[in-house]
């Protein structure tokens, strides 16, 4: 059931709207049960501006008198947030209320997703099954409720991040982890981003559906976009225990996360702040969400000041390393090739995901790797502080810019968005 829906394209939701929805929250889940163990299941610091740091503060703030409250960041493959990144994130809130996600060691088995179920929603291109597995703290019956927190936001694997996917996903295992990726890889990133439905999606909504209808699960989502006068702001709130939460809010996401331009630039510059992108795992959403936008023969320029490193978990950043952003049919290739890469299916879609397919140039500028470094995975690579100087993201807005008579479209946080022309859209053209 939907708990509350609140928001339009309009809409702004402050602090105080905020907090007068989660009271609204808490008070119907209190009817239902006294609520003395709460975990709340937040993103991490990757996820800084989905506003689900100021809602999960609002959350223990509400609950710690009267409730033991733990928190357990949705990780996913990332590595444990920091002190500091918890106190960012999270102000007020004591470190020892936080426990560390482990994706390949920390979880327990629920059950498959049938090769059946998985040949059908990849029209019968792939023929595995898909272990479901979650952190073994979600399976523990003293929980009174389970509270998810997240943004909904276009997203490369699922079409719209979160919901389910901030489970199975942020706080689940390895083998949905890399099945999942790889499905949607190879039904199509351009097919999938910004669509609420998807195969990725069904797949994760039948292990929900079958192995944790039992489990309290509630979801509390946010969508954030943009003003007139830049400010980022919270256009929607939605709460709800099933799919319902969800779908309705994925179509305001929809409505203001999507970006149809009139035309493809010729060179798209992105801009990653070094707190929130320390590796092109993170940092590739430069990529992801503005190659619908990207013209034929273009240059996508990646500023990239906190990048030093390919994949956050060590086994990732070696196969990066290895194998690099090639393309869909060398990564194919190299799949069958090579046992340890088909172990890690996560990894090949990533390389799939990252690379443009020789469409476009790609030209990474990081702050912590070294020429070989970036060249040796196929990138081109562009030093930092002279691209900075050309290409300041202290003066260029967000959209067209003209930089020495050069005509650049600028993105100053690739996770907020999705980006692409009317035509990739599938949108009918602007009226002349």
């Amino acid at each position: 059931m939907n708990f509350f829906a609140e928001g339009g394209v309009d809409t702004i939701i402050t602090p105080e709207r905020a907090g007068e929805l989660v009271d609204s929250l808490l008070e119907q889940l209190e009817s239902r049960r006294p609520l003395k163990r709460v975990l709340l299941i937040p993103p991490d610091i990757t996820r800084y501006y989905s506003w689900a740091g100021p809602l999960t503060v609002m959350l223990y703030q509400r609950l710690v008198g009267r409730a033991e409250v733990q928190i357990l960041p949705a990780l996913g493959t990332h590595v444990p947030m920091t002190p500091p990144e918890m106190d960012r994130m999270f102000p007020g809130i004591p470190h020892e209320r936080f426990l560390p996600h482990d994706w390949r060691n920390a979880v327990v088995d629920l059950g498959e997703v049938p090769a059946s179920v998985v040949e059908q929603l990849s029209e019968g291109k792939l023929h595995f099954s898909a272990k479901a597995q979650v952190n073994r703290l979600l399976l523990d019956p003293s929980w009174d409720a389970i509270i998810s927190i997240g943004q909904l936001v276009p997203h490369e694997v699922i079409g719209i991040a979160n919901h389910i996917k901030n489970i199975l996903v942020g706080v689940g295992g390895s083998d949905l982890i890399n099945k999942s990726h790889w499905l949607g890889a190879v039904y199509g990133m351009e097919r999938i981003m910004g669509q609420a439905v998807t195969p990725v999606r069904s797949m994760l909504n039948y292990a929900a559906e079958h192995y944790l209808a039992q489990v309290p699960l509630v979801y509390l989502l946010t969508v954030r976009a943009r003003a007139a006068n830049g400010q980022l702001v919270t256009r929607g709130l939605y709460a709800g225990d099933d799919t319902e939460c969800f779908l309705t809010g994925a179509e305001l996401c929809r409505a203001v996360n999507l970006d149809p331009l009139p035309r493809a630039p010729k060179k798209v510059v992105v801009y990653l702040e070094a707190e929130e992108y320390r590796s092109t795992w993170l940092g590739n959403k430069s990529v992801y969400r503005t190659r619908m936008a990207v013209d034929d023969d273009g240059e996508l320029i990646v500023l990239a000041p906190g990048v030093k490193e390919f994949g956050e978990d060590p086994t990732i950043d070696r196969l990066i390393r290895q194998f690099g952003y090639r393309g869909t049919p060398t990564t194919l290739a190299n799949v069958e090739q090579h046992p340890e890469l088909a172990r890690n299916l996560s990894a090949a879609a990533h390389l799939i995901h990252g690379s443009s397919e020789g469409r476009f140039r790609i030209t990474y500028c990081p702050g912590k790797l070294s020429r070989e470094e970036i060249e040796g995975v196929g990138f081109g690579f562009g030093d930092l502080n002279t691209m900075l100087a050309r290409y300041n993201p202290e003066t260029l807005k967000d959209g067209w810019n003209d930089v020495n008579g050069e005509e650049v479209f600028f993105v100053s946080n690739p996770g907020l968005g999705l980006w692409g022309t009317r035509e990739r859209f599938g949108l009918a053209p602007l009226a002349e």
